[in-house]
C-alpha cells in the first residue's frame, strides 16, 4: 500500500518503520507546520497527529477518497462530525484511542469485569493511567474508553471525572505523566476486605505502531466507521 503518515513525531516514526518492514511504501509524511500536500497519493492514511489537526486532517482524508485510520487522542468534540462526513462521502474511518491488540482484549476484559461487579455495590471503582511527559491530553483516550466501557456495563456509575470525586457514581481517573513511560493502565475495584485490579502496561511504542498499520491494511477496500473489534474479530 502506498500511506500517507499525518502526524510524524514518535508514533509516526515508529509506524513508518514497521510499515516499510510489511512491504508498504510511505508516500507522505506530514508535520504540524505542513498544510499543502496531495492526500490522494496514498492509499490510505494513518493519523497520529495533534488534538488540534486530527480532525482537519480526517476530514480532508474523507473529502478526497481516502480511507483514514487515526489514533489521535483529545478531538472527540468533533466524532460525530467525522462519522457524518464519512457516511455523506461513503468512506472508510477506523478511530481507535488505542492500536494494541493487548489493550484490546483489556477493554473487553474490562467491560466483562464491570458486568460481573455490577451486583457488589460494596466495591467501589478507580482507574489510573500513565504516560510519559510529551502526551498532552488527559486523562488518556484509553482510560476515557476503560470508563465508558465501565459506564455501560454497570449503572452503578453514569460518569467520569479527572481525578478525584466525591460522587459514588462518578469513576475517577488519576493521570500521571512521568518520562518514558509509553502507557499503563489499572482499573481497580476496592471494597473494606479487598482490591480486585486489572492492568495494562506497554513496553514500546511498537505494538500501538503495529496495530495501525494492521489496521490500515484491513480497512483498505472496505466502506463505513469501523472500530478495532471489527479489525481483530473481537
Amino acid at each position: 500500500m502506498k500511506i500517507a503518515l499525518l502526524g510524524y513525531g514518535r508514533m509516526g516514526q515508529t509506524i513508518e518503520k514497521i510499515a516499510i518492514s510489511r512491504g508498504h511504501d510511505v508516500v507522505l509524511k506530514i508535520d504540524k507546520d505542513d498544510k499543502d500536500y496531495d492526500i490522494t497519493k496514498a492509499d490510505v492514511a494513518i493519523d497520529f497527529s495533534l488534538p488540534s489537526a486530527a480532525f482537519g486532517n480526517i476530514t480532508n482524508c474523507l473529502n478526497n477518497g481516502v480511507p483514514v485510520v487515526s489514533g489521535t487522542t483529545g478531538w472527540l468534540e468533533n466524532y460525530d462530525k467525522a462519522l457524518a462526513l464519512c457516511k455523506e462521502k461513503k468512506g472508510a474511518f477506523i478511530y481507535a484511542s488505542n492500536f494494541s491488540l493487548g489493550v484490546n482484549i483489556f477493554f473487553e476484559l474490562n467491560k466483562t469485569l464491570a458486568k460481573m461487579m455490577r451486583n457488589l455495590k460494596e466495591y467501589q471503582v478507580t482507574m489510573e493511567e500513565i504516560h510519559h511527559t510529551k502526551k498532552l491530553d488527559a486523562p488518556s483516550g484509553t482510560a476515557i474508553t476503560l470508563a465508558e466501557g465501565v459506564i455501560e456495563n454497570n449503572n452503578n456509575y453514569n460518569a467520569w471525572e479527572l481525578d478525584t470525586t466525591n460522587k459514588k457514581s462518578t469513576i475517577p481517573i488519576a493521570a500521571k505523566r512521568i518520562e518514558d513511560v509509553p502507557g499503563t493502565h489499572s482499573v481497580n475495584y476496592a471494597s473494606e476486605v479487598d482490591t480486585i485490579n486489572i492492568e495494562h502496561i506497554a513496553h514500546n511504542r511498537q505494538g500501538f505502531a503495529l496495530g495501525a498499520v494492521v489496521a490500515a491494511e484491513w480497512l483498505v477496500g472496505k466502506t463505513g466507521v469501523f472500530s478495532m473489534k471489527d479489525v481483530l474479530g473481537l
